[in-house]
């Protein structure tokens, strides 16, 4: 969901275009398919493929009709389907906006291997509810689909302009033969492109209409690039076309989209000036902030405060003044941060506004001013640089969510100029926390002294950072049974389903989010982890750690590695053994798999071991300290991955004398 102000800079873009302008029309109105009775012909290159796009054309035209401006969008597409696969993923074909708003034309067809054409009509269009995200979809059920079929659609609504930054991906999880995309625009206007990852350089040609202009960009024969690579960024890898309305050759208008223009309006719209009863309002919510000289616990008190009292409610209406938001208790995004700027502003602490994008969706990209990328709002604090997420309940400094990290942003500061605040902002980078906040610790004791067949097994674990976050805010959100329920799953990994003897958790709740780990303590019998094998005993002593994932790579590894935060483990074993016990393959605890980027180690797995005193004593570290690893170090990485899942097995041969 965009942030509300970008209405303000949509507006000014509309105003813009609109200046001496004439009705036009739309070029594709009457585009319909071809209605000839021969089967469509399979290029031989693609006849073995499961599933390919073979034709896709994309229109984008501007209409403007004195100061109306609309945008109507053609999508034309043609898709073989060449296996049961392919026919189970396209039994329904999603039309992409609603019926009774903007559907110009819905056509969908299915054209048998034998040249055989069925008609898919309104009869065949369906409604799904997303109960979770309240939303209604509309699809084709698909009829008559066979291998050999090619399904083809043709969709065209009328839509608001979306002028101020545009991505359109020109690649998918399926080959596409032949790919064209067109903007059609009246010629007095000027767009700036871009093309990522390979894709051609757009052409600017002139219109059937000589009042309008076209760019257009082609490609042929692009290959699948499937999201099926583990800790990847499939989708910025993939080609893409970028564009936004640049200038206005009638008006005189240049550099229409741009971050300092956006940056004015925005600055206003959250730090409104404040009458006497307003400054009454913020004093009054600030009296009730607990005080303290450490800052990053001030911003946790002040976060804590507006989130359990400010209900973000995306939808909510704006409120007039500051305090409005107080009275009423909800706020949109906009209102959101006004509160925080007025609240951050009593304390005198300073606050940049940082406006971002999800990495894993759309690249920031430095040098092409996109308002796409300034979806989302975080709160930078210079003075400990950490940041805030103020629409997400369950975060609290300096914890906010990973995917708006490790990217660009548009940083937006305040300037006093003769008395007066204005807004001034620079693209910087979103560090995400290091290693050591995301720090899990594992302290585990098997005591084998009473029983050689049934250790007693403690382990204490302290989840930090990230990891903490998805445990501690539980308590505060479900009933009592289910939490209990809840932590009895979170045991199960370590305990291998064992019924416990005791488990006690520490920093429970939002409160301690930020600021504390997130510990649980288990106690259990260990006789699941012993095997007696004619006199020996074999301990699966790897198991302890919990179950771990392993990364397989069956195919050539395509993109490079992308994580979603740094993090990082360390794990402590003890085993304390009757005396005069003996014991085979310690030695397997010695580990050591790093991954190198110029000469500097950014991700390991290294163990060790030590015998004194019927006591063996196992550390092993585990850390990624980078959150991105070049495809020429996939190998290096993928051995540190599975270290751990190797350690898991790990068995030793206890013997009595």
């Amino acid at each position: 969901m965009k942030l509300n102000c970008k209405l303000i800079a949509t507006t000014i873009t509309f105003i813009i275009l609109t200046t001496n302008m004439y009705a036009q029309d739309y070029s594709f109105k009457d585009y319909d398919w071809d209605n000839k009775k021969a089967p469509i012909t399979i290029p031989e290159n693609y006849k073995n493929e499961k599933e390919v796009v073979l034709f896709r054309n994309i229109k984008i035209e501007l209409d403007v009709k004195g100061k109306e401006v609309k945008q109507y969008y053609l999508i034309h597409e043609k898709t073989y389907i060449n296996s049961n696969d392919a026919i189970e993923r396209n039994n329904k074909i999603y039309i992409p906006f609603k019926m009774d708003e903007s559907a110009i034309v819905t056509k969908l067809r299915v054209i048998q291997k034998d040249g055989k054409r069925i008609t898919l009509d309104k009869k065949d269009i369906k409604e799904e509810v997303d109960e979770e995200k309240q939303l209604k979809y509309n699809y084709f059920a698909i009829t008559g689909l066979d291998i050999g079929s090619v399904i083809e659609k043709i969709f065209i609504l009328a839509e608001i302009p979306d002028l101020d930054g545009k991505t359109f991906r020109m690649q998918s999880n399926v080959p596409i033969a032949q790919n064209e995309f067109q903007l059609i625009f009246p010629k007095h206007l000027k767009f700036k492109t871009k093309s990522y990852n390979g894709l051609p350089e757009p052409i600017l040609e002139k219109a059937a209409d000589t009042l309008k202009n076209v760019i257009k960009v082609a490609d042929q024969n692009i290959v699948a690039l499937e999201d099926d690579e583990k800790y990847s960024n499939r989708d910025v890898n993939l080609k893409l076309f970028r564009y936004k309305l640049d200038e206005n050759y009638y008006s005189g208008a240049k550099n229409i989209n741009s971050f300092s223009k956006f940056t004015s309006n925005f600055y206003d719209r959250i730090n409104p000036i404040l009458d006497k009863k307003q400054l009454k309002a913020v004093e009054d919510f600030c009296s009730q902030i607990p005080k303290t000289d450490n800052l990053q616990e001030q911003i946790w008190n002040i976060e804590n405060k507006i989130k359990k009292s400010i209900t973000y409610n995306i939808y909510a209406e704006s409120n007039e003044t500051i305090t409005d938001i107080i009275k009423t208790k909800q706020a949109n995004k906009v209102d959101l941060l006004k509160i925080y700027m007025a609240i951050l502003k009593q304390y005198k602490i300073e606050t940049k506004v940082v406006l971002a994008s999800d990495r894993f969706n759309i690249p920031f990209d430095k040098d092409f001013e996109s308002y796409e990328n300034l979806d989302e709002a975080l709160l930078y604090f210079p003075g400990i640089k950490k940041y805030l997420i103020p629409t997400e309940i369950e975060y609290r400094i300096p914890l906010f969510p990973d995917k708006l990290g490790n990217n660009n942003g548009l940083f937006i500061s305040e300037k006093i100029f003769g008395g007066v605040g204005m807004g001034i902002s620079e693209i910087g980078f979103i560090e995400l926390p290091g290693a050591e906040v995301t720090n899990d610790v594992m302290d585990i004791t098997a005591d084998f002294t009473e029983d050689i067949e049934n250790p007693k097994i403690t382990t204490i674990v302290s989840f930090g950072g990230y990891s903490a976050l998805n445990f501690q805010p539980i308590k505060d959100y479900v009933p009592a049974d289910q939490f209990q329920k809840i932590l009895k799953s979170i045991a199960d990994n370590y305990t291998l389903d064992a019924e416990y003897t005791s488990l006690k958790t520490e920093n429970d709740g939002v409160e301690f989010i930020g600021k504390k780990p997130y510990i649980m303590k288990i106690s259990f019998d260990g006789k699941e982890l012993i095997q007696n094998a004619g006199g020996n005993y074999l301990f699966s002593v790897g198991k302890l750690i919990g179950s771990q994932m392993e990364l397989y790579q069956e195919n050539k590894r395509v993109l490079p590695i992308e994580i979603d935060h740094p993090h990082s483990y360390v794990r402590n074993i003890i085993i304390k053994l009757p005396k005069g016990t003996k014991t085979k393959n310690l030695e397997k605890f010695v580990m050591d798999f790093k991954t190198q980027i110029n000469n500097k180690t950014v991700a390991g797995f290294i163990s060790n071991y030590s015998e004194k005193d019927n006591t063996i004593t196992i550390i092993n570290n585990e850390f990624y300290n980078s959150v991105d690893y070049p495809l020429n170090k996939f190998e290096e990485y993928k051995n540190v991955i599975n270290a751990a899942a190797d350690f898991n097995k790990i068995v030793i041969i206890l013997s009595k004398n």
